[in-house]
């Protein structure tokens, strides 16, 4: 998606470039025409455009301009691009609608409360100060002090504030916002706010034996209230924040197709380009000047090299995915468990380029296989030898762990020890230290904590 935005810009800024439609010509004529455009393009070395000053290049692209014009009347083009077109199209740009932020949703309650001039102001710095949860950065006092205004005011905004949504907006810690939450569904005095209020420590630490003593509850019921806990947003102002997710659409697809194995590259999303016959013919005429004429040959020559810089790209994305495919057969066939060891040096030496060319080209990409979508780099992993003498990557040491973490008996948890003694079973001997280190790193709790005491 970065590629095809970063081509719809060059096409923007390049007359000479334009895109091909998804039925056009073949790739042996597309490349046919962009090497014949090459040589089209660099016969000839009158000027350059560094050249030219910006009021020139502006006249250029004025008369440019002009002559479109004119080709495409000569040529019967289309209808010229009308008043009323282009307030059709500045209709369509007024009317997208974006997402408030979490500040400017706060302001329009704001505003619509019916409060003193005073506490509005107070109102107004306090949701200034509010971070991405959701959370006050500031106490009132401190608040008072950096706003000039009276406490009062400020408790009183705050107060107001609290009454927002989303519910917990504005709170000075987690175990306020919870409460805050439950709250705003009737549950105050239920057993789960009991706990957030008066056992926060001992169910952070998720001491279920303990809590049940404390409040004289059933560990059922601690279960229950703590899966209730769970179920409410510990940062409220974080579904107004930007948008930061991806969607990630793989650069490769590599599948089984009866009993072979297919690399297909996706290149749906990448624009297919051709440098345009409009301005090969314009400067055949030679009408054109020769500030003109420089100008277009550089515009082509860019536009060649980012044509050849696409293709080369594609190129090396496919030699690299052949190459993994190879060394992780196993785990095309069999799934995660099965992964090896490998580096980008490996890879490097066998497609012929330095590791540095392989990590760059792999940056970012993404490769979709029978068992879901991994980033290129999930294939380069180190590992360890096993009894057997067959090498196991750290990748798959870590979905052993999990598996073994999966069936384990919940009411007695596997400690780290006893993770090392099931991963020796299976001819992996690593070190405690090592197995922690991978369970903390899968999101996995340490035994203690996943006991389950129903």
């Amino acid at each position: 998606m970065d590629l095809r935005s970063e081509i719809q810009e060059e096409l923007q800024s390049n007359p000479t470039l334009e895109e091909l439609p998804s039925d056009g010509v073949s790739l042996d004529q597309e490349k046919a025409e962009n090497e014949r455009d090459n040589d089209e393009s660099t016969d000839q070395n009158e000027g350059s455009r560094d050249e030219l000053d910006f009021s020139k290049e502006f006249e250029i692209l004025g008369k440019l301009d002009e002559d479109w014009r004119d080709y495409m009347n000569q040529a019967g083009g289309t209808q010229p691009f009308t008043t009323e077109d282009a307030e059709k199209r500045q209709h369509s740009m007024d009317s997208l609608v974006s997402v408030p932020s979490l500040q400017e949703h706060l302001m329009q309650q704001a505003e619509m409360a019916d409060l003193p001039d005073e506490t509005l102001e107070a109102l107004r710095h306090l949701i200034g100060s509010i971070d991405e949860r959701g959370f006050l950065t500031q106490n009132p006092a401190d608040a008072a002090l950096q706003s000039g205004l009276c406490l009062a005011a400020i408790q009183e905004a705050l107060q107001a504030l609290r009454t927002f949504d989303p519910p917990g907006i504005g709170s000075e810690s987690l175990e306020e916002c919870l409460l805050a939450q439950l709250n705003s569904k009737d549950r105050g005095s239920s057993l789960a706010a009991r706990i957030v209020r008066d056992h926060f420590p001992l169910l952070a630490r998720r001491r279920i034996p303990e809590l049940a003593r404390k409040l004289g509850a059933n560990p059922d019921d601690i279960q229950l209230a703590i899966e209730e806990i769970g179920k409410l947003d510990p940062a409220p102002g974080r579904k107004f924040s930007e948008d930061t997710n991806r969607v990630v659409e793989p650069d490769v697809t590599v599948f089984k197709d009866d009993d072979e194995w297919k690399i297909v590259l996706n290149s749906d999303y990448i624009p297919r380009l051709r440098i345009s016959n409009t301005y090969r013919e314009m400067i055949a005429k030679g009408t054109l000047s020769k500030s003109e004429r420089d100008y277009l040959r550089e515009r082509m020559r860019s536009g060649k090299f980012l044509i050849d810089s696409i293709e080369q790209r594609q190129r090396t994305i496919e030699r690299i995915t052949r190459e993994i495919l190879k060394a992780q057969m196993d785990f095309f066939e069999q799934g995660v468990s099965r992964l090896k060891p490998l580096t980008m040096t490996q890879v490097a030496d066998i497609v012929g380029v330095h590791e540095t060319t392989v990590s760059r080209a792999i940056a970012n990409k993404y490769i979709k296989t029978p068992h879901g979508v991994f980033e290129f780099k999930y294939f380069f992993t180190t590992g360890y030898q096993a009894e057997s003498g067959d090498a196991v990557s750290n990748t798959s040491v870590k979905e052993l762990i999990a598996d073994l973490i999966t069936v384990e008996d919940k009411s007695s948890p596997l400690s780290d020890q006893a993770l090392v003694g099931k991963l020796q079973d299976k001819g992996l001997n690593i070190a405690r230290r090592t197995v922690a280190k991978y369970r903390e790193e899968l999101g996995i709790l340490p035994s203690n904590l996943r006991r389950d005491y129903t």
